[in-house]
């Protein structure tokens, strides 16, 4: 379909549809879209199970691994599946016992901490051709860079300069990439996303114009970047199966069923985005929180989670005091078990003066538990938020704080850290923590829930 209205020139060359216009800003609305710029988006392939391949002196796209500890439990889910036991139909993100018995396999146990160094190196790399400031690490194995300003340095075309990073990576770390091309982040996603995994060279690139020509009437609509299975169902709900049909709906709809979220929606839809690396980088939000949340490893009962959360509130506290802030409010979440039909709980409990005191915080959480929690469900999940943390400056306590009683905790906590700093994570902890049931020593061992491999 012929974008109408924008005088654009469409044509195809080598495979890839393109278009040219000579107007360098389109003005929709109160949307300014820069058609000037370009990004690229680079990721690396099955990026846990590639590093682990390479430690073991094997090619990424042959190896058959899995990233997984089958220790956690029988139903373990594999953190990363390799492009060759992909391509053997093994789901990414299955289970171990879903892998078929009659495939060999190598099972990984997840070393966190050495995909951190890896991903470090990595962005060594980009920083040998871009500046920090035209890069947005997006995650661990994902990174978005505004390479506009460095066609007349390196006198390379966008491809060129993809092209250029991903061979780098791999000679430098034997781990393959692929990369999308885009006129503003979201196409740059998409076309990493949807297009470069069935490219030669894994590059995808599109435009507005290519996007519309190419993916309007791609489904299923999950493909898309920022479009969850949820949100996939309520527009299938209203007839919308692809990009064409949410530019093509009626606008007041959206709105009145997604809120704000329709406008992203529409714009994506058009393929347009306005927010660029720079906007990212200047943005500060205006109020900041702490969150501890954690996945359990069975369904726990009502005491047992219990004790986790105060466990969690306590490391909450102590982050808070290393921060040298205070909050406000918590947020409890709680999920039960997906073997029931109630998905969670939520509540929160407002402090009347900001604090970071654990004499105060664990009593509140443990309270806010037992007033949200249903006691007969079982517990996978769960997550305390401190809200709205500000500088320990602005305290201010009230005529009936026991000042003295909380200078003596704050000293107390101090010391903690200081030897947590210098012995380890797990050098003091509460005396809850050697109870059955308690989380915090295993997972003074991991990162993100995982194994550090230290």
């Amino acid at each position: 379909m012929q974008p109408k209205g924008f005088g654009w020139t469409i044509h195809e060359e080598n495979g890839m549809i393109s278009a040219k216009t000579n107007i360098s800003s389109i003005s929709i609305g109160v949307l300014e879209v820069d058609k000037n710029r370009s990004y690229i988006c680079i990721d690396l392939k099955s990026f846990y199970a590639s590093v682990e391949a390479v430690e073991r002196g094997l090619d990424p796209m042959t190896a058959r691994l899995v990233v997984a500890d089958p220790e956690r439990s029988k139903n373990t889910i594999c953190l990363a599946v390799s492009p060759a036991l992909k391509a053997l139909g093994v789901r990414n993100r299955c289970r171990i016992q879903e892998i078929p018995k009659n495939i060999d396999y190598i099972c990984a146990v997840p070393r966190m901490q050495k995909y951190i160094d890896y991903s470090a190196e990595i962005y060594g790399v980009y920083l040998k051709y871009f500046s920090k400031d035209d890069i947005h690490v997006y995650s661990i194995d994902e990174s978005f860079i505004d390479i506009t300003e460095y066609f007349s340095l390196y006198r390379r075309s966008p491809r060129e300069l993809g092209l250029l990073v991903m061979e780098d990576i791999l000679e430098t770390l034997g781990i393959r990439a692929t990369c999308g091309i885009g006129t503003n982040l979201y196409l740059t996603k998409v076309a990493l996303d949807i297009l470069s995994k069935h490219s030669p060279d894994f590059i995808g690139e599109l435009d507005e114009a290519g996007y519309r020509q190419i993916l309007w009437d791609h489904r299923p609509l999950t493909d898309f970047w920022m479009i969850g299975r949820g949100t996939a169902a309520s527009l299938e709900r209203k007839g919308i199966l692809t990009m064409e049909d949410i530019a093509r709906a009626d606008v007041d709809s959206l709105y009145r069923t997604y809120g704000i979220n329709a406008e992203i929606l529409i714009d994506h839809a058009w393929g347009r985005e306005p927010t660029t690396i720079r906007d990212i980088k200047a943005y500060a939000p205006r109020f900041h929180s702490l969150t501890n949340g954690q996945m359990l490893m069975r369904d726990y009962d009502f005491e047992e989670a219990g004790l986790v959360v105060k466990e969690m509130a306590d490391l909450l506290c102590l982050d808070l005091i290393d921060l040298g802030l205070i909050t406000s409010s918590i947020t409890l979440y709680v999920g039960y078990s997906m073997s029931v039909d109630q998905s969670a709980a939520r509540g929160t409990k407002r402090f009347d003066d900001a604090t970071n005191a654990p004499r105060v915080i664990m009593p509140e959480a443990a309270g806010l538990f037992e007033r949200i929690t249903d006691r007969k469900l079982p517990i996978r999940r769960l997550s305390i938020t401190c809200n709205q943390v500000v500088p320990e400056e602005y305290v201010q306590l009230s005529l009936f704080s026991d000042r003295e009683m909380l200078e003596k905790d704050r000293a107390v906590q101090k010391a903690v850290i200081e030897i947590k700093d210098r012995f380890g994570k797990d050098a003091v902890l509460r005396g809850i923590s050697y109870l059955d049931g308690a989380t915090t020593k295993i997972r003074s061992h991991q990162i993100g829930g995982h194994h550090s491999g230290t």
